[in-house]
């Protein structure tokens, strides 16, 4: 049997038990390795073993709980209700300005966690019964939630960003300055579509009234305004003391851990139950992040081996003579089509052992590939029928926007990122330029 067809066996075998329902990592980790047993033998049970080890001994792992503790700790302890505080009182006079808030709600919150859950979380719960109550409209304001949520991926710290860092074998600060500039990039496009709507359709997302803006002093703004600089200032203090050389990613990482617990004893929050609760649902995302990336080094290490790569290579560029672009697009639409099942990671996981070598080989850089990978997830968590993002939503939403409606909000939405994909595609400068000028000198 030809290791092209062992290959193909592994990846329909894959996707079958996936189809049972079976945990992600649990049906990897099973293919690869009884792929191993089936081909090398008795020898290969160390592949596995070997694969935790490396899994151990990786020391950037250290940023994933931190991170997630980070921004866990700032939503459990309500810090970020005076974020959203903030920018309601100080965008609220703008028509559209409430939901533009929300989209800069969205930057900052993806700022200070890297994960598309805690976003939608935040918005869901404290941005979208504000702007329902004040008669915006259910379908536009979701649909912002909804997208504004997925630049948590994106921005640094992305906690994808440092996983696709890891099986890439690329460096994650080299990844997240890749991130800045097509993060804000995309956030400036929503936030330009939600200005120029609502500016021709007032009555999408009303401002506030001069009642309501009134009763507001300056003072009181100011106090608004002291209170949602705190996760800011956390943002600044953990990647400035990075980029500048003082602390490394991990300490980093530390850095910020340690300051959201400061700001939430300062601001007279901490509780042993908001630490209880930051600390289990820290554990639990964790170790889900831990099972999959050891199960993908197993998977891997398999596909390494059979030296599949080089054959799909053959197969596209030598005997098929597709041209290196045609192939990236094909790519991209698998992303898409897997993001209709399965969560980034998964994502990832599944198509790494072949995707990423197969694009370095094709000579595109992986660390702009990597961003492109990053927004094609965005797209794919608001990709009907079974995007990730829409059933967050479902079931975070009030019972008066169906799911109907959920899909509907995302549509124009699902354009920008596209429209954003096809820019830093053409344009892979608007990636590349930050990591390569500040790693340069």
């Amino acid at each position: 049997m030809s290791y092209e067809l062992i290959a193909l066996m592994m990846f329909s075998g894959m996707m079958l038990l996936l189809l049972t329902g079976q945990r992600v990592f649990a049906v990897i980790g099973f293919v690869g390795a009884a792929s191993a047993l089936l081909l090398w033998g008795d020898g290969s049970a160390e592949l596995s073993f070997a694969s935790a080890m490396k899994l151990m001994k990786w020391y950037p792992m250290l940023t994933l709980p931190l991170f997630v503790f980070m921004g866990y700790m700032l939503a459990e302890s309500r810090i970020a209700d005076d974020l959203y505080k903030m920018f309601h009182v100080w965008m609220g006079p703008v028509r559209g300005g409430l939901a533009l808030g929300t989209v800069m709600l969205m930057v900052v919150i993806s700022a200070i966690n890297g994960l598309s859950v805690a976003g939608m979380a935040v918005g869901a719960t404290i941005a979208l019964p504000e702007l329902l109550r004040r008669n915006a409209d259910k379908v536009m304001v979701t649909g912002v939630i909804q997208a504004g949520s997925t630049l948590g991926i994106l921005l640094p710290p992305s906690v994808v960003l440092v996983l696709y860092g890891m099986i890439a074998r690329q460096p994650v600060g080299h990844l997240w300055m890749a991130g800045v500039f097509p993060g804000l990039l995309m956030a400036v496009i929503f936030g330009l579509y939600i200005v120029i709507r609502c500016w021709l359709q007032p009555n999408l997302c009303p401002p506030l009234t001069k009642e309501e803006r009134a009763s507001y002093t300056w003072g009181d703004k100011f106090a608004l305004l002291r209170a949602g600089l705190i996760p800011l200032v956390i943002f600044v203090t953990m990647t400035g003391l990075f980029l500048t050389g003082v602390t490394s990613l991990v300490e980093s990482s530390a850095v910020g851990a340690l300051s959201s617990i400061v700001a939430v004893v300062v601001r007279g929050r901490f509780t042993w139950k908001i630490l209880h609760e930051t600390v289990k649902k820290t554990l639990g995302i964790s170790c889900m992040f831990m099972w999959i990336l050891l199960a993908a080094l197993c998977f891997g290490a398999v596909f390494d081996g059979l030296g599949a790569v080089k054959s799909i290579e053959h197969l596209f560029v030598g005997e098929l003579g597709m041209d290196r672009w045609v192939i990236l697009i094909m790519m991209q639409v698998t992303f898409l089509i897997l993001g209709a099942f399965l969560d980034d990671t998964a994502m990832l996981v599944i198509v790494a052992p072949l995707f990423i070598p197969l694009a370095g080989s094709l000579g595109f850089d992986l660390v702009w590939y990597g961003v492109l990978y990053t927004i094609t997830c965005q797209v794919a968590y608001l990709t009907p029928p079974f995007g990730y993002n829409l059933f967050l939503m479902r079931s975070m939403a009030p019972p008066e926007i169906t799911l109907p409606d959920i899909y509907r909000s995302v549509v124009p939405f699902v354009g920008l990122m596209v429209l954003t994909l096809i820019i830093i595609g053409v344009f892979p400068e608007i990636a590349t330029w930050l990591p390569h000028y500040y790693y340069g000198n």
